[in-house]
């Protein structure tokens, strides 16, 4: 998970180009943020049941060469054999799923805020537990929403179920969080399809 020094963002803040802000600096990008599971089922359910028996061909996070860590506030890609599935958290409720909009071949350049400028890549291999999952058949695919009684209550996660294995893409107050256990009985499934 990204970790930022405290004190570069104020409220006073502004971006050059607010469009920028919410493509995170890919081209192509444009996340549609949604905050309830009947949104993302509606919008996404069927498609995300037709990954099930396809092979998680590659899997992609953006990486920060300058701080050598994961950047976690852009999407997690997922590919299942050319169907690209892309994972995005911000605020603390809002999820977007998009398809086969980035080019992980293309650099994202962050390019909001003057005194924070990260050199940025898409890359498959830096999160091994992730990498390992490659070539592997998806078994499942889940919608949780989080039941808690703190901040966090009613926030998305995306789970896949790769031979054995889980991935999940969650909501890690502000930006994407990768978690590999099953979730706590704090989460409530939605069934997809």
């Amino acid at each position: 998970m990204a970790v930022r020094e405290s004190g570069w963002w104020t409220p006073d803040t502004r971006c050059d180009s607010m469009i920028a802000m919410h493509e995170f600096g890919i081209e192509g990008y444009r996340p549609r943020w949604l905050r309830t599971p009947e949104a993302v089922l509606d919008a996404h359910g069927d498609r995300l049941a037709a990954l099930v028996g396809r092979r998680l061909t590659s899997s992609w996070i953006v990486w920060d060469l300058s701080c050598d860590e994961w950047f976690a506030d852009c999407p997690v890609v997922f590919d299942f054999d050319g169907e690209q599935v892309e994972i995005n958290h911000t605020e603390l409720d809002e999820v977007s799923v998009t398809w086969n909009s980035i080019d992980t071949g293309r650099h994202p350049f962050w390019v909001c805020f003057d005194d924070f400028q990260p050199r940025l890549r898409w890359r498959s291999d830096a999160i091994p537990a992730l990498a390992a999952l490659a070539g592997r058949l998806l078994d499942a695919v889940e919608l949780l929403e989080y039941q808690g009684d703190d901040v966090a209550n009613g926030a998305l996660e995306l789970g896949f179920l790769l031979g054995g294995t889980r991935v999940g893409v969650y909501n890690a107050l502000d930006e994407n969080g990768l978690g590999f256990d099953t979730p706590l009985s704090h989460y409530r499934r939605h069934p997809l399809g």
